[in-house]
């Protein structure tokens, strides 16, 4: 691995892991491990350059349908590229299918950066990772797989304790917090070859475990908040991404584009850079 590396560019593309879901914003937008990872690597190259393609619920093959050309043009030194898991989630899951796009994007990705990065996703500890475990390790084996094929690297978030914590997951108990997106920016950041800032893979402190009534007022609150409304889409065939694009792409012109600091020295939230070359597809 290449150590204490500089990179001018970074393009994300993926699912609501990777737009930032559910590290809460008070303008209502959300960050998340990727602008996290944007920022810090826009403080130490001047003229860095990103663009978050990712939008909530897709599945893998949306992801490649919409998604990785646009990310591919960008020809970014950086390309992350997280997708898939949706679909091992589902009630019913072709894991043919899944392996194909998944390989056909990263065939499509890898030739146009200089460092592809790949994830095996965290899952919070409980009933939900427990059932669907078997399916996340095909998954998981096909991205190790995947990442030896074209010199990729592989980010273990699966195998980090750490991230399991119930602590670290939002109310809706699919997405990360604010504190799980740092550890996830940290393990990319260092996975990258740059020198470790913390160690993202301590456990969190012990503290006492909620009482049987706590929990139980959680869990129907979880129910009537998220899940009733998650099993509903997935009965109309209806999807929290609908008529959503990433945060740098131009439904209009067909196009990703980049976004800059304003400030190399302070980059500031990714909402204030601005917007630069805007490429087109051929």
């Amino acid at each position: 691995m290449e150590m204490n590396a500089s990179y001018t560019s970074l393009v994300a593309v993926g699912d609501s892991f990777t737009e930032g879901m559910s590290d809460l914003l008070p303008d209502g937008s959300y960050r998340g491990w990727a602008d996290v990872l944007a920022g810090r690597l826009a403080a130490r190259t001047p003229g860095f350059r990103y663009a978050n393609l990712a939008v909530r619920g897709k599945l893998i093959g949306q992801i490649v349908d919409e998604q990785v050309d646009a990310a591919a043009a960008l020809r970014a030194d950086v390309v992350t590229l997280v997708g898939g898991l949706n679909d091992t989630l589902r009630p019913t899951c072709d894991m043919g299918m899944v392996r194909a796009r998944l390989e056909e994007a990263v065939e499509r990705l890898a030739p146009s950066c200089r460092k592809l990065v790949l994830m095996r996703s965290p899952g919070r500890i409980g009933p939900v990772l427990e059932r669907f475990r078997p399916r996340m390790e095909e998954l998981f084996s096909l991205v190790d797989e995947l990442a030896a094929r074209h010199d990729g690297v592989v980010v273990d978030l699966y195998g980090a304790p750490a991230l399991g914590d119930p602590r670290l997951w939002d109310v809706d108990r699919l997405h990360l917090t604010a504190e799980g997106h740092r550890r996830v920016a940290e393990a990319v950041w260092q996975t990258l070859g740059l020198p470790p800032e913390s160690d993202w893979r301590t456990p969190l402190a012990t503290t006492e475990p909620p009482s049987w009534a706590v929990r139980r007022t959680a869990d129907l609150r979880f129910a009537r908040r998220h899940l009733v409304p998650w099993i509903g889409r997935r009965l109309t065939g209806r999807s929290s991404g609908d008529g959503r694009t990433g945060a740098q792409y131009s439904a209009d012109l067909g196009r990703a584009f980049w976004v800059t600091p304003q400030n190399t020295g302070d980059p500031g939230p990714i909402a204030t850079w601005r917007r630069v070359d805007v490429t087109s597809l051929s």
